[in-house]
Parts: structure tokens; sequence; C-alpha cells
């Protein structure tokens, strides 16, 4: 039995399976699309056959519907190996604070119990926060679950859990970046490209060049994350990135590749952004395509936090 401490338990008699969890490889981040009052009722109702170990209200609420020790029925395949935290609101809706709040709480509670490391996942194979998305047909095709914008707002779960873990206060505020792809794109095979992002909603260091590749500027160190769509990528057909060091235009070095694996009906994965970089260089993205044929960057979102350092 695993009931969380400040959730209101709130436990449900059906849809769900009992003792059925195998396993917590972390926790996935879904939007109900409705209210948290309408969800608490529908979890309820035989026909759903659907339910989360978590609910978020807006205003503040925080939700136990299932005990973790049973499987909830949130993210198909995903659903004996993760925990689930469903979030009041809609489609394209960012996460409030209180939410931002109560999902680090979530996320720092199954630390704490499960040993749950304090990272975003890099996939439905992987360990830390995750979201439904990610999952692909496996966890349901829920590909606009829970959004660009909650996605976003990953890293800053990751931060906020750490902080609960550590007891240390939050640190100088850093800058937040936010870029992606104005439109989808073609990566032919066999060479390493950099992504070149097209569009900007935030980038409060300025580090980031109209229509350029560079996303962060040294001195300085951060965390984040790059959610990638794919479409036309084979499935077991690999497709590479890493991050990539640059003083101007020269490459001065690579950093470890994060293999992408093609799925059926598209393919999704997060790649971990999380880095120190020395004054004069700039990082940028690159992706390989191993395969034959050429592939489609669909969506591009890189989020991360931005700490300069003298």
């Amino acid at each position: 039995m695993a009931r969380m401490p400040g959730a209101t338990w709130r436990p449900i008699p059906v849809n769900y399976t009992k003792g059925g969890q195998a396993e917590v490889r972390g926790v996935v981040v879904h939007i109900m699309a409705g209210t948290l009052a309408g969800t608490d009722s529908w979890f309820r109702n035989s026909q759903a056959q659907a339910s989360s170990h978590f609910g978020t209200g807006k205003a503040g609420a925080l939700y136990q519907w299932v005990d973790t020790a049973d499987r909830a029925w949130a993210q198909a395949s995903g659903n004996s190996s993760w925990l689930s935290v469903e979030n009041e609101g809609q489609g394209g809706d960012a996460l409030t604070e209180e939410q931002l709040d109560h999902n680090a709480e979530v996320l720092a509670w199954a630390h704490r119990t499960y040993g749950v490391p304090l990272q975003l996942a890099s996939g439905p194979s992987g360990y830390g926060l995750g979201y439904h998305a990610m999952g692909g047909d496996a966890w349901g095709g829920h590909t606009s679950c829970p959004g660009t914008r909650i996605v976003a707002q990953l890293p800053d779960i990751v931060e906020r859990a750490k902080r609960l873990v550590t007891g240390t206060p939050e640190e100088d505020m850093p800058d937040y970046l936010n870029l992606g792809l104005a439109k989808a794109y073609t990566l032919k095979p066999g060479a390493w490209d950099s992504i070149e992002f097209t569009k900007e909603w935030n980038d409060e260091a300025d580090d980031h060049g109209t229509n350029g590749s560079a996303f962060v500027r040294g001195a300085a160190r951060f965390t984040g994350s790059l959610s990638l769509s794919v479409s036309g990528l084979p499935a077991g057909a690999v497709l590479q990135a890493r991050m990539s060091e640059y003083q101007g235009d020269d490459l001065k070095a690579d950093h470890p590749i994060h293999e992408v694996i093609g799925t059926a009906g598209g393919t999704f994965a997060v790649v971990p952004l999380t880095k120190r970089i020395a004054a004069g260089r700039s990082m940028r993205v690159r992706l390989l395509n191993q395969g034959d044929q050429p592939v489609t960057i669909t969506s591009a979102v890189l989020s991360a936090l931005v700490w300069k350092e003298a």
C-alpha cells in the first residue's frame, strides 16, 4: 500500500487493476481535457475504462484516486510501469503555479518512495518525469497530451522536485528558454545536421539568433529537454541526436549520442539537455538520420532553464 501524504484520498471502486503495478519507472503527466470534478466523477463510471493515480486542480487541489501498489488505467501499455497525474485543463493550456507545485510534490514523493530519479525521462524505457504523448501508439496514440506548453514546463517541475528533496531554497532565478519549429522540415540520411529553431516563444537570455541553431551561449549551465516528433522513420530504424559545442562556426566538441528508435504510426522522443558550457562557446542540437530514406521532423520543442555564469 502506498498513499501519498498531503494528497486527498479519493478512492475509486472501478477502473483499476488491484496489485497490478509491476514497477515504478517514473511519473507521467497528462491533461484532463476537462475539470477536476468531472474527471473525479468519470473515473467512478465503469464505462470510462480509465483512471489515474493522481490529479491536480487549477486552484490547488491534489487528489489520489488509486493506490500506487495498484495499476491505474491512464496510458495503455505504460500503465504497469508508470504512475500517472491528470491535470485539470484543456489542450493548449499551461499548468498553473499550484499544479506545477503538486506535480513536483508527486515526483519528489515517487523519488523518496520508489527511487525515481529527478530527471526528464528519455522515453517509455527511461526513468524520471515523462508525458503521455512520448509513449506513441503503444500508450494510446495521444499525441496532443498534455500539449507543448505543458511539455515545456517539465524541466521546471523537475527543478521544483529537486528543491523539495534537498530542502534547499530556490537559486537565483534562471533564464527561461523555449524554442521550436515554425514548420516541419526534411532530414536527409547520412549526415549530421543542426536543428535550426525558427520559432521563439521565449529567450530571456537573448542567446538564440533569428532562425539560428545555437540555443545557449557560455559561460552558462542549463538543464532542459528537446521533444521530437518524427514521421517516416521506419519501425526499428535509428535517428541519433546529440549536443555539439561550437566556437563561432567551428565544431569544438560533441557530447554523447541519444538514440531515437522508430515506432509504427509516428515516432516521439524526449532528449535530455543538461550541461555546463564555457565562455565563448555555443551549444547546438544535431541530428543524424541513419536510414536510407529521408524523414520529416514534424516538431522539435526545446525547453531549458539557463543559469548565466560570470
